[in-house]
């Protein structure tokens, strides 16, 4: 009790009294444990039981087997100071910890759009962040709203209950033009137009850009004008606003002039009379300048389908990178992503066969999938940039490494109502094992409909909703033992 009276197992105390450590050397042992070194732990394991001699012979660290503690015990004294140094922190560092940790749990629970707007103007630079608080956002029921040109500021800001997308996280927009377009909305008023926009901004601040980056990200949208119909004139507006702008300071007559009221002029633009862009272009397009969807997701009619057939998402595997010691997940664990192709890189190994490295999303952010040649020799059709693909693998985790997904079977993507589970059948007689299967179905049980196939009848036979299943490769391979592989069928 002497070591431990006033705080939980004092790590230096213990191997200074025990062991006979040195001031300096039990400080070794205190920065291993605090840095979670295994191999630092295990060496000092040793020398903490049984000591350690110099060159000379010379007792450097006495052990407790000298110092008259048991082998076994000192083992287990030791065990438990590696436990407890899992989560251990000096108790100024904790206290600190604990007063912040309350704070921002106050702040979370009273002030949640606040704290939200807040935490995400702390990561702006961190595109995987900024998508992984969104989510929580959406999680906690707060909406973040796409960038306005006549709302949004250079942060992320509360609107309502709302939060708005904050400018400084657009790609190509600088703060210099940020502040100057905030100012000219406070002063002259609301943009009502582009052109009235170009008209107000400091012609010095304005560049294309930047310009088509907030096109692009929708802080246009407000103003009921298609982005495909600004793409198609924003360049030629703005050349033409600009000219303007400098024959007034020459003490020329401008083209907008000519009415003699010029706030008239800026009401409406002159648009092509085009449609909008297709969904996907417009959101490769949010995903280009924002590094992540604002207004939709090119995935989002498959969430279900990817909550249903994966088991773990780009967030959980963000959450090993960052806490490595806290995660459930082990190296080796057999796991199902699912998502969109990002990119392919294909390399040569060393026998001259190609290998890919997948880059895969889902709603939540990306993963980087492993695909050795024998697995892209039988599914290189479906590694194609662009398609949404079901990757089941194995989890690789390495020390000061990403975790990687290593492929072993792809399959595609579709909504579950396409999918349908088909068993063949030769006659009648044979539905006796359909009889027999019935617990292997019931063992899967989801919303993948099962059909039946009397192949000498030519007819097909839905079953009930209890046998219906959620497919896997382990159902499939039970299935196929009793009918046979090539009478086990998903279409």
């Amino acid at each position: 009790m002497e070591i431990t009276s006033k705080s939980y197992l004092s790590l230096l105390r213990v191997v200074r009294d025990l062991a006979g450590y040195s001031y300096s050397r039990s400080d070794l042992v205190r920065r291993a444990m605090g840095k979670k070194k295994r191999d630092v732990m295990e060496e000092e394991r040793q020398y903490f039981i049984y000591g350690k001699l110099d060159k000379e012979g010379n007792i450097e660290i006495p052990g407790c087997i000298r110092n008259g503690v048991p082998e076994e015990i000192a083992n287990k004294i030791y065990d438990d100071m590696i436990d407890f140094a899992n989560y251990a922190f000096n108790k100024s560092h904790a206290a600190a910890y604990a007063i912040l940790g309350y704070q921002t749990a106050y702040l979370k629970t009273y002030y949640p759009v606040e704290f939200m707007a807040a935490l995400l103007t702390s990561v702006m630079g961190n595109t995987p962040k900024v998508v992984q608080y969104i989510q929580d956002c959406k999680r906690m029921g707060i909406e973040v709203l796409p960038p306005d040109i006549n709302k949004s500021y250079s942060t992320f800001t509360v609107e309502g209950e709302k939060i708005r997308f904050g400018l400084a996280a657009v790609k190509n927009v600088g703060v210099n033009m940020i502040q100057t377009m905030v100012q000219a909305r406070d002063e002259k008023g609301k943009f009502i137009s582009f052109s009235d926009f170009c008209q107000k901004v400091d012609a010095k601040d304005l560049n294309k850009r930047a310009v088509e980056s907030l096109i692009k990200c929708g802080a246009f949208d407000s103003l009921k004008i298609y982005r495909a119909q600004l793409m198609g004139v924003y360049e030629n507006l703005l050349d033409s606003i600009n000219q303007d702008k400098k024959r007034k300071i020459q003490g020329q007559l401008g083209l907008f002039d000519m009415t003699g009221d010029a706030t008239i002029s800026f009401k409406k633009d002159p648009l092509p009379n085009i449609k909008e862009f297709q969904d996907k272009i417009r959101l490769n397009m949010e995903k280009d300048v924002l590094g992540l969807y604002i207004s939709g997701h090119p995935l989002a009619e498959l969430q279900q389908e990817l909550k249903y057939f994966t088991s773990i998402n780009s967030s959980n595997i963000n959450e090993i990178m960052e806490n490595p010691q806290e995660t459930e997940h082990k190296d080796g664990e057999k796991i199902i992503v699912g998502g969109m192709i990002l990119e392919k890189i294909t390399k040569t190994t060393r026998n001259n066969k190609l290998m890919a490295f997948i880059t895969l999303e889902d709603l939540l952010g990306t993963m980087e999938c492993i695909v050795f040649p024998n697995v892209l020799n039988q599914h290189a059709n479906l590694l194609q940039e662009g398609n949404l693909v079901i990757i089941e693998g194995t989890l690789s985790l390495k020390d000061e490494e990403s975790p990687k997904i290593l492929t072993n079977t792809i399959r595609p993507l579709a909504k579950l109502e396409t999918q349908k589970l088909y068993l063949k059948i030769r006659e009648k007689s044979d539905m006796v094992l359909v009889h027999e299967a019935k617990n292997i179905l019931r063992k899967y049980h989801g919303s993948v409909p099962l059909y039946v196939y009397i192949e000498n009848e030519n007819k097909v036979f839905r079953a009930d909703r209890d046998l219906w299943v959620k497919l896997n490769d382990d159902l499939i391979k039970e299935l196929s033992q009793i009918f046979g592989e090539e009478s086990v069928k998903i279409k």
